[in-house]
């Protein structure tokens, strides 16, 4: 009877264990779902609730914030792209204003000049032309240059330059929130995951002891099993603070008010299908503002010699005048010595045409200085081209490998579940030791956690893939 009643006890506590690890398999399924389905969330404990305990008396619903919505909120409250679209907006009106300079422009000119009189009729100042002179002018103005032409083929590549930057900043702005935003939602799986594992712990510390209590295990074994529940409740407590500090960098990013009541939308899909490379070299050579950027700043250094040359030539300036210059404010004038009526109202002509002659050398100062900044953009263009050509094989390098190993990540997550679940039979049975079973808790937890890391990876390296090609 005493012999056989260590076999019973352990028979009971191997149906109660087992009866456990039924009970925890109709749950885990689920929880594991988030990571291994084909949409790639995890519908574990939920931790986008976007409660802040910092404030636990915010009781508003937390928003609900998809990627595509992060994008636009970023784009309003980011100071470096706003800096670029104030940049395209400035060049913009600096194409504007040098178009402007190329047509005719037309001004009114309203004046009252008044000489002391001397008994003539010009008064003392020989230089006017009457005691009283008023003028009421339409004038139209025009110029004519090399350099303003070329001053306005400056401003429409400097545009085209700004243009490039402010969708360099764009795609940028994009690649950032995309890895914050994943990197929130991957701290959330793994906190998950961690909140497994520390139940897993506690689940098998219970086990161990009651193995004791029956004489089935050493107390060594409790004792590891105490270490590995200790330890897995230090990665919980962990990975919640790593969750908070994604949180908060994504909401500096988001909100103006620092806001920290969202919650994010778990959108890790299977992944997409990856492009060729020639495709995407197809995409790269069509669609890189890099490349746009350099090759504008090029074509305005190219125009900045040309304004800088227009300095040398010759300047025409022409102005037509209409109105009243005469000694009476009137569009018609009495002239009592004639006894005769005549129209002060007329128009007027001049042409002026200026040639510059001798500026100390400071023309062709200004010549030299255009040639040494349009040698610099060339030498940027070149390296801008090699630059693109390094940055899209090491981009869609790193987007095919991470793409080729989601599913190695996602059967070594199922593997390790399964091998968990295995061991701790074992160990139950007294077939498998301790350390087995932490071991393949650690693989379990390490294995998931890779899992997310690699799905985060991947939406990261598409994102800067495109930062090259645009969306494809």
């Amino acid at each position: 009877m005493r012999v056989c009643m260590p076999i019973v006890y352990r028979t009971l506590i191997a149906l109660a264990t087992t009866i456990a690890w039924l009970a925890c398999a109709q749950t885990m399924p689920n929880q594991l779902a988030g990571t291994f389905d084909s949409n790639g969330q995890s519908s574990g404990t939920n931790m986008n609730s976007g409660s802040n305990p910092a404030n636990p008396q915010n009781t508003a619903a937390p928003q609900t914030i998809t990627l595509r919505d992060a994008l636009q909120m970023a784009k309003k409250n980011s100071p470096d792209f706003q800096a670029a679209l104030t940049g395209f907006g400035l060049a913009r009106e600096d194409r504007v204003q040098a178009r402007a300079a190329l047509l005719p422009s037309v001004g009114y000119n309203g004046q009252f000049l008044y000489t002391q009189g001397n008994g003539s009729a010009s008064g003392r100042f020989i230089a006017n032309n009457g005691v009283h002179e008023y003028i009421s002018q339409g004038n139209a103005h025009q110029v004519f240059s090399y350099s303003s032409v070329s001053d306005f083929r400056r401003a429409r590549a400097a545009e085209a330059v700004a243009k490039a930057k402010a969708e360099i900043a764009a795609r940028g702005l994009v690649v950032a929130v995309t890895r914050t935003y994943y990197t929130l939602v991957t701290a959330e799986h793994k906190y998950s995951t961690a909140q497994l594992a520390d139940a897993e712990a506690q689940h098998f510390l219970n086990i161990s002891e009651k193995l004791e209590h029956g004489g089935e295990v050493a107390h060594s074994d409790v004792i590891k099993a105490q270490i590995q529940y200790q330890q897995q409740h230090r990665d919980l407590q962990e990975s919640q603070l790593a969750m908070e500090r994604a949180r908060l960098d994504l909401a500096v990013l988001l909100f103006p008010d620092f806001n920290q009541n969202f919650t994010v939308v778990d959108d890790l899909q299977s992944p997409q299908p990856v492009p060729t490379f020639g495709e995407v070299a197809n995409l790269a050579a069509n669609k890189n503002p890099d490349l746009r950027a350099a090759l504008s700043s090029l074509q305005a250094a190219q125009h900045e010699v040309g304004v800088a040359f227009g300095g040398l030539l010759p300047t025409l300036t022409l102005d037509y005048f209409y109105g009243i210059d005469a000694n009476r404010f009137a569009v018609n004038t009495f002239d009592p010595i004639t006894n005769s009526t005549f129209r002060n109202l007329g128009y007027s002509a001049s042409a002026t045409l200026q040639f510059p002659v001798w500026t100390w050398g400071a023309g062709w100062s200004k010549v030299k200085q255009a040639k040494l900044q349009r040698g610099q953009a060339q030498v940027e263009l070149s390296f801008a081209q090699r630059q693109l050509l390094a940055n899209l094989r090491a981009f869609y390098a790193e987007t095919e490998t991470s793409r080729s190993e989601l599913e190695s990540l996602r059967s070594s997550a199922e593997l390790a579940a399964e091998s968990l679940r295995l061991t701790n039979m074992r160990y139950q049975a007294g077939e498998a030791t301790v350390l087995e079973v932490v071991d393949a808790q650690n693989t379990f937890t390490q294995a998931r956690n890779a899992y997310s890391d690699g799905q985060a990876r991947f939406s990261t390296a598409i994102a800067t893939l495109q930062t090259l090609t645009g969306s494809f």
